[in-house]
């Protein structure tokens, strides 16, 4: 670790605290003591998992797990697409798209056979081990910890625990009953849990996405997919309880929903895989919305106000040929440019990654990873050090779609809830991105 990016790492924290702090609705009754303890455990958490090998070798193992657990993916896949899973693919049969949306190289794109099954695999084995009961345990185990040592409520660790292998409205299934009676403070920490993390079958998109072909950048990055859910987990903690603390008394006590996906076994899976085609469906219909609105403004923008303005040439001059003219990219790189730099990023790759993180904001994290993976590609953003610290800045559902879905998703679990949810929703999206920039200044430190 160098000193230079230790401090570069603690500034990062302090300022993600202090943009919390900013927007708290009572500054005196923040829990500095929660704060603190939660933030030292995230950055006591990173160390171990990434810093002492017995551990990492442990979480590579995990990780190479979830790799393996991709080829039975591409088992079940051939059987169905036959010859299409061998045809060339580049990589990681992605387009490769110029920064102005333009596509300037293909590689038999097979995205929607090779990638989006993952989805559905992961979604029916998530459902399979839900209705086991196995899930629970390790979601428990989290739980236990983080509710002894913080002195939170029951029902907010466990759900913010589960967000570390399960999705923003699945999470909070585990703690359902207790919905109704929640706090503000509370549900917004359930919020803040789910804008700030990933689910399981998502994540195994993202390990193929910066993985690569290659197994061993797999499992590399499979590590940091799962440090950054697990680091989000009391960070999420952390953030939430500035924004909005709790000041009234809570139940301590943790009580897992009893209710079990499917009748049985064979009835989980089928439940599970239809919940994953779902899914995976979504996944790929918002990648070819959101590519083509992304490539509908970038022409509106560059052949109107950077045409007639002469922005398109200042704009290429300026960043060296980075930007050939006024895009989203861009607009997103110069607004992304300053949280970059607080999270640790270096200079030279501020624009790139503070336009990583607008097209997460304001489009999803699917769509800023995958826009990773081909500026990689491209030899636009080979840097590894910058690629880590945006895996954990993108690891978190906090877009503003996302809104919607958790105000949907936990009003229809509790309908009395549904007013507060939605006057809580943008808060929640700030708390969620604070809470992965939060974990990318860690990560930074570390790197």
């Amino acid at each position: 670790m160098e000193i230079t990016h230790v401090l570069r790492g603690l500034l990062g924290v302090l300022a993600m605290l202090g943009l919390a702090t900013l927007f708290s609705t009572n500054r005196r009754a923040i829990p500095w003591r929660v704060v603190a303890i939660g933030t030292v455990m995230q950055i006591l958490i990173a160390l171990i998992v990434l810093k002492i090998d017995f551990v990492r070798g442990i979480f590579d193992a995990v990780g190479g797990f979830f790799v393996r657990l991709l080829d039975f993916t591409g088992e079940g896949s051939r059987l169905v697409f036959g010859w299409l899973m061998n045809v060339p693919s580049g990589g990681t049969g992605i387009v490769v798209a110029a920064q102005d949306g333009r596509s300037f190289a293909t590689h038999a794109p097979i995205f929607a056979i090779t990638i989006l099954p993952s989805i559905i695999f992961f979604s029916a084995l998530t459902t399979l081990l839900y209705r086991l009961g196995w899930l629970q345990v390790v979601v428990r185990v989290f739980a236990w910890v983080m509710s002894k040592t913080l002195r939170l409520s029951g029902a907010e660790t466990l759900s913010t625990s589960a967000n570390i292998f399960l999705g923003q409205t699945e999470a909070p299934l585990l703690i359902k009953p207790y919905l109704e009676k929640m706090t503000r403070s509370e549900l917004l920490a359930i919020m803040v849990g789910g804008m700030a993390t990933i689910a399981g079958g998502v994540m195994a998109v993202y390990i193929v996405l910066l993985g690569g072909d290659d197994a061993a950048e797999r499992v590399r990055w499979a590590t940091h997919l799962l440090t950054a859910s697990i680091i989000a987990a009391p960070a999420t903690l952390v953030i939430s309880k500035i924004l909005l603390p709790q000041t009234e008394p809570v139940d301590e006590a943790m009580h897992l929903n009893a209710e079990r996906p499917g009748a049985n076994l064979i009835d989980a899976i089928c439940i599970g895989t239809t919940d994953g085609l779902k899914l995976a469906v979504n996944v790929g219909g918002m990648l070819i919305v959101f590519t083509a609105l992304v490539a509908m403004a970038n022409y509106c923008l560059a052949q109107g106000l950077g045409g007639w303005s002469g922005l398109n040439d200042l704009i290429a001059t300026s960043t060296g040929g980075q930007f050939k003219d006024l895009s989203l990219q861009f607009v997103f790189g110069m607004i992304g440019a300053p949280i970059a730099w607080l999270i640790g990023v270096d200079s030279e790759h501020l624009l790139a990654a503070g336009r990583l993180l607008g097209e997460k904001t304001v489009l999803n994290e699917f769509y800023a990873y995958f826009s990773m993976s081909q500026m990689k590609i491209a030899g636009q953003l080979t840097d590894d050090r910058t690629r880590i610290i945006l895996t954990y800045a993108l690891c978190g559902f906090s877009n503003i779609v996302s809104i919607g879905i958790q105000v949907g998703g936990l009003g229809a679990m509790a309908p009395g809830k549904r007013t507060e949810l939605a006057l809580l929703g943008w808060r929640a999206l700030l708390g969620g991105s604070l809470t992965c920039f939060l974990t990318a200044s860690i990560a930074g430190m570390l790197f």
